[in-house]
C-alpha cells in the first residue's frame, strides 16, 4: 500500500493512542501526510510525528476537544495553514464511561455522546464544508473522504455499556444518511467497525491468559485485532481502490458479528 495516498493530507481524530494511532501511522505510510489530533496529552502524538517525519513523511499534532465546534473549526484552521487543505478525514475519537444502567449518571450518558456522536458531527460536517470551500484537487477520484470510527456494537448490544453502544448506533445512521446526502458531490462517506483490538482502553480483556481465552470465545478467527489492522482497511477506504464504496460499514472483527455463540446451535 505504499504511496497509495501520496500527495494527500489526512486527518485523524484521537490519533495519540490506540486505533487512532494505529490508523495514523498506516496512512503516513501509504504516503499521506498526516495531522494527528488530541485532546488532552500531546506527548505520544507528538512523538509519532516525529517520528513519521524522521521516516520522510510530513505530520504535525494539533490539540482539540472534538465536542467544541470552536475547537474542531480551529483543528482545521490549523490543516489549511500547515497543509493548505486536507483530503482524508478520519473521525476516530471516543470514549467509554460504563456502568450498570440504573447507576449511570447523566453525565457519563452526556459525555460520551458528546465525543464518540457529536464529535463525529462536527468533525465530518466540518470536512464537508472544507472539500467545497477548496474544490477537486486532482489527487484523487473524489473530492473528499470520511470514514467514521464505529464498533461492532453499532450491532451487538453491551449490557453495562448503553451510553457507548448507543453512540455507535447512531454513527451507523449518521453515517448513511451523510453519505447518501453528499455522494452526489463526490465525497464518500464510510464506516469502519472494529471488533476486539488489542489496545489499552480494553486491556482488560486481553491481559491475561484467563480474560483472553474467555475474549476468544467471541472471535471465530481465533486472535484479537491489532491498531494495524484497523488502519489497513482505512487505508483502502481513503483510496481510490474503493471509489465505489459509499455509505457502507466494514466489520473488522475477526467474525465477531458472526454471533459465534449460536455457532453449535442452529
Amino acid at each position: 500500500m505504499e504511496n497509495l495516498l501520496a500527495n494527500q493530507v489526512a486527518l485523524v481524530t484521537g490519533a495519540s493512542s490506540g486505533i487512532g494511532y494505529g490508523v495514523a501511522k498506516s496512512l503516513a505510510k501509504a504516503g499521506a501526510a498526516v495531522v494527528l489530533n488530541y485532546h488532552s496529552h500531546p506527548e505520544s502524538a507528538e512523538q509519532l510525528a516525529d517520528e513519521i517525519q524522521q521516516h520522510g513523511g510530513s505530520a504535525f499534532a494539533v490539540q482539540a476537544d472534538v465536542s467544541d465546534p470552536s475547537q474542531v473549526e480551529k483543528m482545521f484552521a490549523a490543516c489549511r495553514s500547515r497543509f493548505e487543505s486536507v483530503d482524508i478525514v478520519v473521525a476516530n475519537s471516543g470514549l467509554q464511561k460504563d456502568s450498570a444502567f440504573a447507576d449511570m449518571s447523566l453525565e457519563d450518558w452526556q459525555t460520551v455522546l458528546a465525543t464518540n456522536l457529536t464529535g463525529q458531527f462536527l468533525t465530518a460536517q466540518s470536512a464537508v464544508r472544507e472539500f467545497r470551500r477548496r474544490g477537486h484537487r486532482g489527487n484523487s477520484n473524489a473530492l473528499g473522504k470520511i470514514i467514521c470510527m464505529s464498533s461492532v456494537h453499532e450491532v451487538i448490544p453491551w449490557g453495562g455499556h448503553v451510553n457507548y453502544a448507543a453512540s455507535k448506533g447512531g454513527i451507523q445512521m449518521f453515517m448513511k444518511s451523510l453519505a447518501q446526502e453528499v455522494a452526489p458531490e463526490r465525497i464518500r462517506v464510510n464506516s469502519i467497525a472494529p471488533g476486539a483490538i488489542r489496545t489499552p482502553i480494553n486491556k482488560d480483556a486481553w491481559d491475561t491468559e484467563t480474560a483472553l481465552k474467555k475474549l476468544l470465545q467471541l472471535i471465530p478467527y481465533g486472535r484479537v485485532g491489532e491498531a494495524e489492522d484497523i488502519g489497513n482497511a482505512a487505508v483502502w477506504l481513503a483510496s481510490d481502490e474503493s471509489d465505489y464504496v459509499v455509505g457502507t460499514t466494514l466489520f473488522v472483527d475477526g467474525g465477531m458479528t458472526l454471533y459465534p455463540g449460536f455457532a453449535d446451535n442452529g
